[in-house]
């Protein structure tokens, strides 16, 4: 990256302090923000980037402290003030809404008008525009509701575009994207950055912040840690800042799978979206699905869980043939599933913590009334278990961090006492020590002899969990991939059709 010109800066923000019912999340932050530079945000979850941005972006209203734009004081009370001042937010958690088309969720509260009526020819003309500079073919009248995780990303782009904002806050916008769209939103940014608009870049993956950045804060429970030119800094030194200790290795021992056959799929169909997908899961195992975004893994996962129906195809859970309709029928059949969508179809954002992980297994907790203090019991050991960090038990999850959500989601799934355990995603939006934890508690696991099924677009992830991998392409699955065969190359090759299985 160029370097930019450190005076004069175009934000400041002084002595930034924020409290939650009196709990202190941000403690006197103090930063400069400059024109057209990138300035990462790196911190674990919970370590208060989310919070800070938000604040910038008028989400939340600070507790204490001050923020200038040119020199001049500002008071930020409500996004429509941050968007008075340029500022836009592309959030972590899509902020759309289904039932309207592309084009309709990019100018909403920005509507265009011919008159006294809306002009959607011009609407449809700039999401266009848009959307081409995204390099994506999206329809501009499609329904939210029908688009893939990866085009909704597109679309938030896109919204926090459409009014040439100042100041662009990206809060893991590459996490469900492919390498392919990464690269074309990292173009994006630098002819933003040539325009002068200033980039806050939120990323756990430390090798986009040492390709993008300029700049680098880290935050460390909620306090500044420190302000580096990301040129004077190394990964392994990001890392250690972010935890505030060395990190040991991340990834535990691969797991030794038993030859016991808990879940076989044979012939599994649907039309247009799944051809023949045939493969076996061992006791003890952890299974990788790798492929690009498009390839089928998620469907297969939805497929198999009863999420949507297939055309034919048979299932086996422990030697017996079984008929899954709906996700009552998986459940009962031990099997859980986190989508890679937790906020969609995962969680309930306004329930708070014990509401979320009693969701599926509530009956357990039912004798004529819920047992609430059980409920409650039984919460605070997964919150010590997980080591999910919250305010009280009685917090929302909608004022969690991403990694603290997903723990609850996965305490949820835990709490149904599962044999057969589905991944999708696990570790979107998640920082590195989390990830720790979650791989490691993946591993111990599949000890206790739980198998699980791992689907993530990281291909260190896959390469570092799994001790056998199936790799799909176009929805059929194109090889399967044990010992030294695990790496980045030999999946690639089959995920893009360069290779594929011999009958």
């Amino acid at each position: 990256m160029d370097s930019v010109a450190l005076d004069n800066p175009y934000m400041q923000i002084k002595s930034i302090v924020k409290e939650f019912s009196g709990v202190r999340v941000l403690h006197k932050i103090t930063l400069d923000i400059y024109e057209g530079e990138v300035l990462g945000v790196l911190g674990e979850n919970g370590a208060g980037k989310s919070t800070l941005l938000k604040i910038i972006s008028g989400i939340y209203r600070k507790t204490q402290g001050e923020i200038l734009v040119k020199g001049v004081h500002v008071d930020i009370d409500s996004t429509q003030d941050a968007k008075d001042l340029g500022i836009a937010m592309i959030p972590q958690e899509f902020n759309l809404i289904s039932s309207l088309n592309v084009f309709e969720n990019i100018f909403l509260g920005n509507e265009k008008k011919k008159g006294l009526f809306l002009n959607k020819s011009k609407m449809r003309e700039r999401t266009r525009e848009l959307l081409d500079d995204l390099e994506t073919s999206i329809d501009p009248d499609s329904l939210i509701e029908s688009l893939s995780v990866a085009q909704k990303q597109m679309v938030e782009i896109a919204k926090a575009l459409v009014n040439d904002s100042k100041i662009l806050i990206m809060d893991e916008p590459t996490t469900v994207l492919t390498n392919h769209e990464v690269n074309i939103l990292f173009k994006l940014v630098e002819r933003l950055k040539e325009r002068g608009v200033t980039i806050l870049f939120i990323s756990h993956k430390l090798k986009e912040i040492k390709r993008l950045c300029d700049r680098l804060v880290i935050l460390r429970d909620g306090h500044l840690i420190s302000i580096d030119e990301v040129e004077a800094i190394d990964e392994q030194d990001m890392a250690e800042k972010m935890v505030g200790r060395e990190l040991n290795k991340i990834y535990p021992p691969k797991s030794t799978a038993s030859d016991e056959v808990v879940l076989s799929i044979r012939d599994l169909k649907i039309k247009d979206i799944l051809k023949n997908i045939n493969f076996e899961l061992k006791r003890g195992e952890v299974l990788g699905f790798a492929g690009l975004i498009g390839a089928g893994r998620t469907e297969t996962a939805e497929a198999i869980m009863g999420l949507r129906r297939k055309d034919s195809g048979s299932i086996q859970v422990m030697g017996q043939d079984v008929v899954i309709q709906n996700a009552a029928d998986a459940v009962k059949l031990n099997l859980a599933y986190l989508s890679e969508d937790r906020q969609g179809k995962g969680l309930v954002m306004n329930f708070d913590i014990p509401e979320n992980i009693t969701l599926i297994s509530l009956k357990s907790y039912v004798k004529g009334l819920i047992q609430k203090k059980k409920e409650v019991e039984k919460s605070k050991e997964y919150v010590e278990r997980f080591d999910i960090k919250a305010a009280s038990l009685g917090t929302h999850l909608l004022n969690l961090s991403g990694g603290n959500q997903q723990k609850v989601y996965l305490s949820k799934w835990m709490d149904t006492e599962p044999e057969i355990l589905i991944l999708d995603e696990p570790t979107r939006g998640i920082d590195i020590n989390t990830k720790k934890e979650i791989y490691h508690f993946i591993h111990s696991l599949t000890e206790k002899g739980i198998s699980v099924i791992v689907i993530s677009s990281e291909l260190e992830e896959i390469i570092g969990l799994s001790s056998r991998v199936i790799v799909m392409r176009s929805g059929e699955i194109m090889g399967e991939l044990t010992g030294e065969d695990i790496n980045e190359q030999e999946i690639m090759y089959y995920a893009s059709g360069l290779k594929q299985k011999t009958a």
